[in-house]
Protein backbone atom coordinates (compact mmCIF):
# COMPACT_ATOMS: atom_id res chain seq x y z
CA UNK A 1 0.00 0.00 0.00
CA UNK A 2 0.90 3.32 -0.38
CA UNK A 3 0.69 6.69 1.70
CA UNK A 4 1.28 9.94 0.91
CA UNK A 5 1.85 12.37 3.87
CA UNK A 6 2.81 16.03 4.00
CA UNK A 7 5.08 16.35 6.52
CA UNK A 8 6.96 19.58 8.27
CA UNK A 9 10.14 20.04 6.07
CA UNK A 10 12.62 19.05 9.58
CA UNK A 11 10.95 15.86 10.23
CA UNK A 12 11.55 14.78 6.68
CA UNK A 13 15.05 16.03 7.23
CA UNK A 14 15.40 14.00 9.84
CA UNK A 15 13.39 10.83 8.31
CA UNK A 16 15.31 11.02 4.74
CA UNK A 17 18.44 8.44 6.24
CA UNK A 18 15.73 6.54 7.08
CA UNK A 19 13.91 5.96 4.80
CA UNK A 20 14.45 1.85 4.78
CA UNK A 21 13.26 1.86 8.46
CA UNK A 22 10.12 4.05 7.94
CA UNK A 23 7.52 1.44 8.55
CA UNK A 24 9.68 0.14 12.06
CA UNK A 25 9.02 3.41 12.68
CA UNK A 26 5.53 3.93 12.39
CA UNK A 27 4.91 0.30 14.32
CA UNK A 28 6.61 1.61 17.25
CA UNK A 29 5.05 5.11 16.70
CA UNK A 30 2.12 3.64 16.52
CA UNK A 31 2.34 1.19 19.67
CA UNK A 32 3.31 4.03 21.96
CA UNK A 33 0.53 6.14 20.83
CA UNK A 34 -2.01 3.24 21.48
CA UNK A 35 -0.25 2.70 24.79
CA UNK A 36 -0.75 5.99 25.97
CA UNK A 37 -4.09 5.95 25.44
CA UNK A 38 -4.59 3.24 27.79
CA UNK A 39 -5.04 3.62 30.92
CA UNK A 40 -2.85 2.77 33.93
CA UNK A 41 0.34 2.35 31.47
CA UNK A 42 2.07 5.33 33.02
CA UNK A 43 2.79 3.95 36.26
CA UNK A 44 3.88 0.95 34.94
CA UNK A 45 6.18 2.72 32.62
CA UNK A 46 7.89 4.26 35.56
CA UNK A 47 8.59 1.92 37.28
CA UNK A 48 10.12 -0.39 34.36
CA UNK A 49 12.22 2.64 33.61
CA UNK A 50 12.89 2.61 37.39
CA UNK A 51 14.19 -0.81 37.45
CA UNK A 52 16.01 -1.13 34.00
CA UNK A 53 18.35 0.69 35.74
CA UNK A 54 19.24 -1.76 37.94
CA UNK A 55 19.13 -0.47 41.23
CA UNK A 56 20.58 -1.46 44.10
CA UNK A 57 18.89 -3.16 46.56
CA UNK A 58 18.01 -0.06 48.57
CA UNK A 59 17.08 2.11 46.04
CA UNK A 60 14.64 -1.02 45.44
CA UNK A 61 13.41 -1.07 49.04
CA UNK A 62 12.52 2.83 48.94
CA UNK A 63 10.91 2.52 45.91
CA UNK A 64 8.00 4.41 46.34
CA UNK A 65 4.74 5.36 43.99
CA UNK A 66 5.02 8.98 42.18
CA UNK A 67 2.97 11.33 43.12
CA UNK A 68 0.73 11.29 40.01
CA UNK A 69 0.84 7.21 40.41
CA UNK A 70 -0.32 7.88 44.68
CA UNK A 71 -3.00 10.44 43.26
CA UNK A 72 -4.56 8.23 40.47
CA UNK A 73 -4.78 4.86 42.89
CA UNK A 74 -6.11 7.09 45.81
CA UNK A 75 -9.20 8.35 42.91
CA UNK A 76 -9.53 4.07 41.98
CA UNK A 77 -9.44 3.24 45.86
CA UNK A 78 -12.22 6.34 46.52
CA UNK A 79 -14.75 5.41 43.16
CA UNK A 80 -14.54 1.85 43.66
CA UNK A 81 -15.69 2.68 48.00
CA UNK A 82 -18.27 5.13 46.84
CA UNK A 83 -19.82 3.93 43.58
CA UNK A 84 -17.62 1.11 41.55
CA UNK A 85 -15.23 1.27 38.75
CA UNK A 86 -16.41 0.88 35.13
CA UNK A 87 -14.65 -2.44 33.21
CA UNK A 88 -11.84 -0.18 31.98
CA UNK A 89 -10.91 1.23 35.39
CA UNK A 90 -11.17 -2.46 36.86
CA UNK A 91 -8.95 -3.50 34.33
CA UNK A 92 -6.88 -0.80 35.32
CA UNK A 93 -6.35 -1.44 38.92
CA UNK A 94 -6.09 -5.15 38.08
CA UNK A 95 -2.57 -3.95 36.34
CA UNK A 96 -1.67 -1.95 39.27
CA UNK A 97 -2.18 -5.13 41.72
CA UNK A 98 0.12 -6.94 39.46
CA UNK A 99 2.51 -4.42 39.12
CA UNK A 100 2.52 -3.95 43.07
CA UNK A 101 3.14 -7.78 42.85
CA UNK A 102 6.07 -7.38 40.89
CA UNK A 103 7.16 -4.82 43.92
CA UNK A 104 7.04 -6.80 46.10
CA UNK A 105 8.95 -9.50 44.97
CA UNK A 106 11.70 -6.68 43.91
CA UNK A 107 11.71 -5.85 47.45
CA UNK A 108 11.80 -9.30 48.69
CA UNK A 109 14.65 -9.96 47.17
CA UNK A 110 16.65 -6.84 47.49
CA UNK A 111 15.76 -7.43 51.86
CA UNK A 112 17.44 -11.00 51.47
CA UNK A 113 20.39 -9.57 49.36
CA UNK A 114 21.08 -6.41 51.54
CA UNK A 115 21.17 -8.92 54.17
CA UNK A 116 23.55 -11.42 52.63
CA UNK A 117 25.40 -8.42 51.96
Amino acid sequence: MLITLDIPSELATRLEPLTNQLPRILELGLRELNADAQLGFEGTAEVLEILAELPTPQEILALRPSEALQARLDVLLEKNKTEGLTSEEEQEWERYQYLEHLIRIAKAKAHLSSKAA
